[in-house]
Formats: structure tokens, sequence, C-alpha cells
């Protein structure tokens, strides 16, 4: 019955000498090893022992000779063909009849479909961990009920928090406080119902930062539909929301400008003589120098414009005469509105110097300068045109739109004084304002 059970057991059972030598060798262990008993017995236990784990069996045989029992542990064992198999190995004592130490009994079993699952475990597991914790967004596990019991790395990095500060409901700890109760209220409803999740909300970084995330979770099902856990992840999209308001600011800017473009068509359509026959004329003309000055604006995304790129934007529209006019002055930021304002009175003093003044002979001259003068709140803005060398200047029998637009419009507009100078021997025109008005 004895050899009936050693025989008919998966464990591997081996006897040997104290000096290695092997006395018996069950089926099992020719199946583990790969070695029929005929092979093995009378051989050293040492030949299924790799060299780099020899020493094992000194230690054995020492504990063995104590009569001591080795207990239950993992090792690799060589079989017959060379290949390596992974076993628990149990070595006890044989004693004589006088209590002597005479043999040892090694019951040996195969490990290896398991060592390969757990190292299958181990590697899938590594894998996980190397994409929860190097993906961009912020990831976290919670039970059926909720409670998180797993966050990636890239979540402590952020928070600068622990998980034992942040298991089951300690995240609320870096929510807004005026948000944390409606977030913790569609979350648990959310859990509840069985739902996906999704809500948008600031969370507290390690410096003290508020920034805001798309938070998202799942609920991993089992296969009859139960849930076993929820998977969330947080994605930072502070940038991209500071963009969409951006871009919402933009919109509404656009909108201003455009009714305020379409205010100041309306006006010169209004103001031009329609009985005129340069009615048609005047009016393209003049919304010729608005575009002009509208490409500068969208090249400068509606923020400051430099003067002096105004200034040449619009003297582009006088042609060959634009050699003719020279330009001075310091580096000076005009306001969108403060350059819409300007480059229509120079767009209008440039059209009328081309028709009538010091632009329509070649000897003519027209000089455009600018100056600042004071420090601080105090800084006054000073432009100024002149025109020299033209024919002789007959001052005009009455104030058109052209008027209007190089002196009432800027005073209203940038609240300047405006003086113009109609002298036989040329065209002057100046303004002045505070440069708070025009930057």
């Amino acid at each position: 019955m004895l050899a009936a059970i050693v025989e008919s057991t998966d464990d591997a059972i081996v006897g040997k000498r104290l000096d290695g030598t092997i006395l018996s060798w069950n089926t099992a262990a020719e199946r583990i090893f790969g070695y029929t008993a005929g092979e093995i017995v009378g051989r050293n236990i040492r030949t299924i022992i790799p060299e780099d784990r020899q020493a094992e069996e000194d230690r054995i045989v020492a504990c063995i000779t104590r009569g001591e029992h080795v207990p239950t542990f993992e090792t690799i064992r060589r079989r017959k063909d060379g290949g390596e198999v992974h076993i628990a190995v149990t070595v006890s004592p044989i004693l004589d009849d006088a209590g002597r130490v005479i043999a040892a009994s090694k019951i040996a079993r195969d490990i290896t479909p398991q060592k390969l699952m757990l190292a299958r475990l181990q590697e899938s597991e590594e894998r996980f961990r190397l994409l929860a914790d190097n993906m961009s967004q912020l990831a976290w596990i919670a039970d059926p009920k909720g409670w998180i019991f797993w966050y990636n790395k890239r979540w402590f990095d952020y928070t600068g928090t622990t998980l034992s500060e942040m298991e089951g409901w300690g995240w609320r700890a870096v929510q807004h406080p005026e948000h944390v109760e409606a977030v913790t209220e569609r979350f648990r409803a959310h859990i509840k119902s069985g739902d996906d999740w999704e809500d948008t909300f600031p969370l507290r970084s390690a410096t003290g930062e508020w920034r805001w995330f798309l938070s998202r979770s799942v609920p991993i099902r089992d296969d009859e539909g139960k849930t076993i856990c929820w998977f969330g992840t947080n994605t930072d999209i502070t940038e991209m929301r500071d963009a969409e308001q951006r871009i919402e600011l933009l919109l509404q800017e656009v909108n201003h400008r455009s009714k305020n473009m379409l205010t100041i068509i309306q006006a010169l359509a209004r103001r031009s003589d329609a009985n005129d026959p340069e009615f048609v004329e005047n009016l393209e003309r003049r919304i010729a120098g608005l575009a002009a000055n509208q490409d500068v604006l969208v090249r400068r995304a509606w923020s400051a414009v430099p003067l002096l790129e105004m200034v040449e934007a619009q003297l582009r529209s006088l042609g060959e005469a634009e050699a003719q006019v020279s330009c001075r002055g310091p580096e000076v930021l005009l306001s969108p509105r403060a350059a819409e304002t300007l480059a229509m009175a120079l767009h209008e003093m440039g059209t009328n110097a081309l028709k009538y003044g010091s632009l329509s002979i070649p000897e003519g001259r027209v000089e455009i300068s600018w100056w600042l003068q004071g420090e601080g709140t105090g800084a006054l803005f000073r432009i100024g045109w002149a025109e020299t060398g033209g024919p002789p200047v007959t001052p005009p029998s009455r104030q058109g739109f052209g008027s209007r637009i190089i002196a009432d419009v800027p005073r209203a507009k940038l609240d300047a004084q405006v003086e113009t100078d109609y002298s036989a021997s040329g065209f002057r025109w100046s303004l002045e304002c505070a440069l708070a008005s025009v930057s």
C-alpha cells in the first residue's frame, strides 16, 4: 500500500544517502526530471542541481545530519534534457532503530506552471504600472461603492499627497471648496446608478495652484454585468479652457470692432455728398484707408500697434508720391482705437495732398513727425503734418466731412487739441493729447 501511494502521487519522492547517492526514484520523479529510475538510482542527487545552487545541497545535508526537518522552499532543478524546472521541496531525515540519521527523503512538487503564470501576471502588472504612471492623465481605481484604493504616480506627483491621505474619499481634500460638494454629490449619484461619470472642476496642486481637469470614470463589469470597480482619469484642460476663453473674448472683440467699422462706414456714406460726382470715389478711398488700418490691427491681433507701422500702411495708398513723404519720431505704441482714429486722419490728409496739395506736383514734400513730452501720467503725445513746395493753398469755403475726420473725430475720440493751418505756403495739421489717450 505504501508503494502504491508513493507511485501514484503527483509529487516526486526521492530517497538518498547522506552523501547524496540516490536510493529511490518514483514515477512522478521520472516525469518531473526526465530520468528513469534505472538511469538515476545510484547517481548523486547533485546531478539535477544547477551549478549556482549546489550550496543548497550543502545546507540541506547539514540540517539533515543534525536530524532537522527542512521546511518547504522553492528552488530550481535541472531536467535530463537540460531544461529547468521550478519545484517546491521538503526534506526530512530518515532514522534507524537507534535514532541515528542514515538517509533523507525529498518530496518535490512541480510548480513551473504556477511560476510561469505568476511571471506573466507580474509582467502584465508591470506593463500596467508603466502605462498608468507615464500617462499624461491622473488615474485612479475605486471599488463598486466609490471607495478609491489606487492612484497612479501622476496623481501623487501633482497633488503632493500619499495613498493614506487620499484613500477612500480623501480626494475631497484637494477639491476646490466652491466645487467639492457638488462634485461629490454627482459622483455618488453615478456610482449608485452605474452610469459613466464625467465632470469638470479644479484640483489643487502640490504648490497650491488650482488647475482645471476634465474627469471621467467608467464602471468595469464582470461577465454577469455586475460592477467590480471603477476606473477614472483626470485630464488637465487648463490651457485648453484658457484658450477657449481667449477665443470667446476675441470673437466678442471682433464682433464689437465689426459693428464699429459698420458705424464708421455708415457715417462716411451719410457725410459724402451723393450729388457730388466724386461720391463713389471718395467713399471707396476712405473705406480703403480703413481696410489698410484693419490689416495692421489684424496682424497685431488687435493689440498695440507701432505708430510708424500704421503710418506706412496709410502711405502705401499714395503710390509713387509716397517717396515725397518723410517720417520721423520715437517708438510709440497705439491702442487699436487710437490707430483707427489717426489712420483715418492721415489717409484723408494724404488724399487731399495728392489731389490739391504738395503731393500733386513732384517738387512738393510732406513731413510727418511726432514726439513725446514729459513722463508718467502727465506725458503728452504730439504729431504733426506739414506740407511744403506745393501749389498755393486755398482755404476751403466750407467744412466738409474730410475736415471732420482730421479734426472733430480726433478731438472727440482722443480728447485731443487739433489745429489746422491753411497758409498759402502749405497745409499744416497738429494734434496734442495725453499719451494715455493713444496708448
